[in-house]
């Protein structure tokens, strides 16, 4: 286009509306005040923390008030410690907790965010209808996250009229202490949600890492198949909890053994984690270990339920290994 052409005051106004459009379309970490947690367990209620204690608005969305009471009380618990530890003051834990608000309606809680980060059980079709919730009840310019350890960002994106407004942002457990977030990039997530949500993450104290979408991303690509190969040390009677773990911990430097860290994560969790690889990859190196599938319908899901690969009943100061397996010759075959 010459000079000439656009002496024509038509397309002078339409290029400056275009740029104002434009313009006010790009948010920035400043303008991302209201955050939106959806799921108030282990990983929304720590979301909610490290957002609120770094100067957001919260809003924690959960299906009943008890649930979210829990929450406030485990936020309450671990800022408590945060002050015993002296990283913070008794100031900024009442700032956190007055920060957070809490909805058991997703449309009042989302109605004015300007980021929602969906922290909800790690079931597909779940995660589907969320999303096609949220899609209909935030503005337009709000950004979807999933916190998702797994499932395709692509997929649940396909479902919104946004889907270069959706990303990942996988926390690590616990989220006030763990460093990293994984950011997953969907198919068509935009570069400028990337960028925005690469900043916030480290204005929050984390340390962002972008991935592109395939299964397991790249933490627990690597890892699952990992605590599977464990399960089936002891499955085979190669060696026992104890021994498996103390192998990892005083051989490959690792803080704590698969088996313990299985029962951390949850065996619910790491079997569909395992489903999502196996599924995705078509691989049979991903398949779940029989005996992790036989635990997980016993219910026996780590800390969660109290047993696992080792017994949760007595609390998480003392490893004591759950009864079953107690016998380190132990061998299901």
């Amino acid at each position: 286009m010459t000079v000439d052409k656009i002496q024509n005051p038509d397309i002078i106004y339409t290029l400056i509306a275009f740029v104002i459009i434009f313009a006010a379309s790009i948010k920035t970490t400043k303008s991302m005040e209201k955050i939106a947690v959806i799921g108030s367990g282990t990983m929304g209620n720590g979301i909610a923390h490290i957002f609120a204690q770094n100067g957001r608005k919260v809003a924690l969305i959960d299906v009943s008030e008890d649930v979210l009471m829990k929450a406030i009380a485990t936020i309450t618990k671990n800022l408590d410690r945060q002050i015993k530890k002296e990283q913070i003051d008794e100031e900024t834990k009442m700032r956190t907790i007055t920060s957070i608000s809490t909805f058991t309606d997703m449309g009042d809680a989302v109605k004015d965010a300007d980021l929602v980060i969906e922290a909800a059980t790690e079931k597909l079709a779940l995660k589907l209808d969320i999303f096609r919730q949220l899609d209909q009840k935030c503005p337009p310019s709000t950004i979807l996250a999933s916190n998702t350890s797994s499932i395709s960002i692509t997929k649940i994106a396909s479902v919104t009229k946004r889907p270069e407004k959706v990303i990942g942002m996988h926390f690590m457990n616990p989220v006030p202490v763990m460093k990293l977030v994984e950011i997953i990039r969907g198919y068509s997530t935009s570069d400028t949600v990337t960028r925005i949500i690469m900043d916030i993450s480290k204005e929050i104290g984390k340390v962002p890492v972008e991935v592109n979408d395939y299964p397991g991303f790249v933490s627990n690509r690597i890892l699952m198949p990992m605590i599977n190969e464990a399960i089936y040390t002891l499955f085979e009677g190669v060696a026992g909890v104890d021994e498996i773990d103390t192998v990892m911990k005083l051989g490959m430097a690792h803080p704590m053994g698969p088996l313990q860290l299985a029962d951390f994560i949850g065996l619910d969790v790491c079997l569909s984690i395992l489903h999502v690889l196996h599924d995705g990859f078509g691989n049979p190196k991903y398949a779940p270990c029989p005996l992790l599938v036989n635990m997980v319908e016993a219910g026996h899901l780590g800390i969660k339920s109290g047993t696992g690969f080792y017994d949760w009943s007595q609390g998480t100061k003392e490893l004591i290994i759950a009864p079953r397996f107690s016998d380190s010759q132990y061998e299901l075959n």
